[in-house]
């Protein structure tokens, strides 16, 4: 059955890690008939945890496609992992999702993850409804958990349902939207209707009319009714409520025991009747800022929001359809290539379970399988129509490990293998750094990256090794030095002759140039790893031939790359060639690299070096009884800290703090707080390191040999 993009609904599934989303998307489909069976976590059977290793671990670390036909509509259902190391997965399914749906566990409340993922729903403005789950938990509080939510996300937050029990007794809800009662057996299911009990009818009605007047303010001609006649039909009301979802004017809340499936079918016919259609969604924005609306119609146009690779199958691309109608056997250019690509097979997904369909038209969503250089981000559409979605903006990193293979011979295919799961996976992040001469991981948490080091492993069968990564240090110098050098070479035949005289001192923006000398050229060089150096030209009478300037540069340039101290990068320094001599024979542009190196060098440790490390800004999220146990811990990793407030009910700290304190921070915030703290990092700044610290790594370089 084909179906038009107004009968399209496309929900993500949202929450902290054990709200019990995968357990909900398992009873979606059943109350839809999608599947004839629930699966279980425990016994690896459910249809969207499907891989060997969230088997393994029992919970969900990639997103995964499903659907159901519910009445006239087809619902595309994304589930997403709890945890924020797997924030891609997320950011990448809200992309083309229509509707939030953010699971809450009702034992725990607005938990640290939910203000994180929230964030994410303000970015995309996207339509959201709350589901209270594990409501039959004996610790469960249905309340405390909505008044959570409300101080939260504010007063647009509105049961729509309440529980009359909660704990073990959960069986039975009360629907104020359509005033009854729904009463489920012990194994969940079909409910039977009955009215609300006596003592739960005015909370009951006090919630519906606060319904009506939420439907009632988005459209006049509804808000004339209502004043008329007092009340609104149920056809009225969902008008009414579709317009104040859909503009984010009201958060409705539902609740459930997804594990006991009670509740689940009554959210899936609310998505049906009241959430947004792709058509009823603001039109796509373009990479160049124009918009493009769904429009089954319009120019055909695919956006891939996730590449996964499977074994035995190749490379499966998930897509969205944002216009047109895509079949079978279409030719469709990549615009960021600009090469054609063929739609072989189109798949409608229910997690590996994947049926063949010859059509999918704007708004669907479906896997296609073997593109040849399309990735995540790019958008395929008929060649010369140029249409770019404007392209997901995943995080930047949070850690960060060097990588070695066990077997030295493997390096190639180590690297083969990363660069592949890259491809699939955008916030991962690899860095060959020439600087600090290793392979460096950049990842969102240490799941993360053990998740990386299980496809290596399990999949390609090579065996590598996390270790501890160098710091990418900076040299500078805190006062000025004068110097010489002379290089001098005879050994037969032609020689190599050069002296240069040098002064160096420490750089800053606009500094005037040295009265004392008389400036001939000046070059601001903008250095490739930050900072920068000014070289000035200060020969009078032709001691050295300014052929030679380049050459002295050079070899400026040269000891920068590999600073005295411990081998960093130098920056930030101005350097006068005011006198030097040459031979008219033996001068070279050799002589002169190899003496404008040494005297550098010499200069550069008469000048009171200093080293620098790099500092991170760090923001912390967490509840208020471990903020005194991170606050403690900051102090240990010489922090400065930033600010601290309230940011919800959460505390926010800000910090700066060196890069070299941070190496296995996100496990230590995950066992000081139990999981009740989030974090992310971005770079700052260079400052000196403290001079105790700067002996120790010199002393270290210097007994090794090699970089720090």
């Amino acid at each position: 059955m084909g179906y038009s993009t107004k009968n399209i609904r496309n929900v993500v599934l949202l929450g902290h890690s054990g709200s019990g989303k995968t357990t909900l998307a398992e009873a979606m489909l059943f109350e839809a008939k999608a599947i004839t069976r629930r699966g279980t976590i425990t016994d690896g059977t459910t249809a969207s945890d499907y891989t060997n290793i969230e088997q393994e671990r029992g919970n969900s670390l990639f997103s995964t496609l499903l659907h159901a036909k519910w009445k006239e509509s087809k619902i595309n259902i994304i589930d997403t992992p709890g945890s924020d190391d797997f924030v891609g997965e997320v950011i990448s399914s809200m992309k083309v999702a229509d509707t939030a749906v953010m699971v809450l566990n009702a034992c725990s409340g607005v938990e640290v993850g939910t203000e994180i993922l929230w964030e994410y729903v303000d970015r995309f403005k996207t339509p959201a409804l709350f589901v209270v789950n594990h409501l039959d938990n004996d610790k469960a509080n249905f309340d405390n958990t909505l008044e959570q939510a409300k101080s939260r996300f504010g007063n647009k937050v509105i049961p729509f349902q309440f529980p009359i029990t909660s704990g073990v007794g959960f069986h039975q809800i009360v629907d104020c939207l359509r005033m009854t009662t729904y009463i489920f057996d012990d194994e969940g299911g079909k409910p039977r209707k009955e009215e609300i009990p006596d003592q739960h009818k005015s909370r009951a009605q006090a919630i519906h009319n606060q319904l009506v007047e939420a439907a009632a303010e988005n459209d006049e001609t509804l808000m004339e009714k209502f004043f008329e006649e007092g009340s609104l039909s149920e056809s009225d009301l969902a008008d009414g409520l579709r317009i104040a979802l859909a503009n984010q004017e009201i958060y409705p809340v539902f609740v459930t025991s997804a594990h006991r499936n009670m509740g689940s079918g009554r959210i899936m016919g609310f998505i049906n009747d009241i959430c947004p259609s792709p058509a009823d969604r603001p039109a796509a924005t373009l990479q160049n800022g124009e918009t493009f609306p769904a429009d089954a119609n319009g120019k055909n146009a695919i956006f891939i929001y996730k590449t996964l690779s499977e074994p035995r199958v190749g490379m499966l691309s998930y897509f969205k359809v944002y216009s047109g109608k895509i079949n079978s056997g279409d030719e469709l250019n990549n615009n960021r290539t600009r090469t054609g690509e063929r739609i072989s097979q189109i798949y409608e997904a229910n997690g590996k379970e994947r049926n063949v369909v010859n059509e999918l038209v704007a708004g669907d969503i479906g896997v296609t399988v073997k593109l040849k250089e399309t990735k995540t981000n790019d958008t395929l559409s008929p060649k010369g129509a140029n249409i770019e979605i404007e392209q997901i903006h995943f995080p930047s990193s949070r850690i960060r490990r060097a990588v070695e293979p066990h077997g030295k011979n493997e390096m190639e295919k180590m690297m083969k293998a990363l660069y592949q799961i890259q491809t699939e996976d955008p916030t991962l992040k690899i860095e060959q750094s020439k600087a600090l001469k290793q392979t460096i991981l950049h990842g969102q948490g240490e799941l993360h990256l053990e998740l990386i080091k299980y496809r290596i492993e399990k999949v390609n069968n090579i065996l590598m090794s996390y270790i501890q990564p160098k710091i990418e240090y900076r040299e500078t110098i805190t006062q000025m030095a004068n110097g010489s050098y002379r290089h001098k070479k005879q050994s037969g035949g032609s020689g190599q002759f050069g002296e240069v005289h040098m002064r160096i001192e420490p750089y800053y923006e606009g500094m005037p140039l040295p009265a004392s000398l008389s400036v001939r050229k000046e070059e601001l060089e903008d250095l490739p790893w930050g900072g920068k150096l000014s070289f000035l030209w200060c020969i009078v009478g032709g001691s050295i031939d300014a052929k030679y300037a380049n050459a002295i540069k050079k070899g400026v340039m040269q000891k920068m790359e590999e600073g005295p101290l411990t081998g960093s990068y130098c920056r930030d320094i101005r350097v006068c060639i005011y006198d030097g001599k040459m031979h008219p024979v033996d001068s070279n542009d050799m002589a002169f690299m190899i003496a404008a190196s040494q005297v550098f060098k010499d200069n550069f440790n008469q000048s009171n070096p200093q080293l620098m490390e790099p500092i991170y800004l760090l923001e912390i999220l967490c509840s208020d009884e471990v903020t005194g146990d991170i606050m403690s811990d900051l102090q240990t990793r010489r922090a400065i800290i930033q600010g601290m407030g309230a940011d919800g009910h959460y505390q926010k700290i800000t910090a700066k703090v060196p890069l070299s304190e941070l190496y296995q921070y996100s496990s230590s915030l995950r066992a000081m707080t139990q999981g009740r703290a989030k974090f992310k990092r971005e770079f700052s700044e260079f400052m000196p390191v403290p001079k105790d610290i700067q002996r120790k790594l010199i002393s270290k370089y210097q007994s090794l040999g090699q970089e720090v």
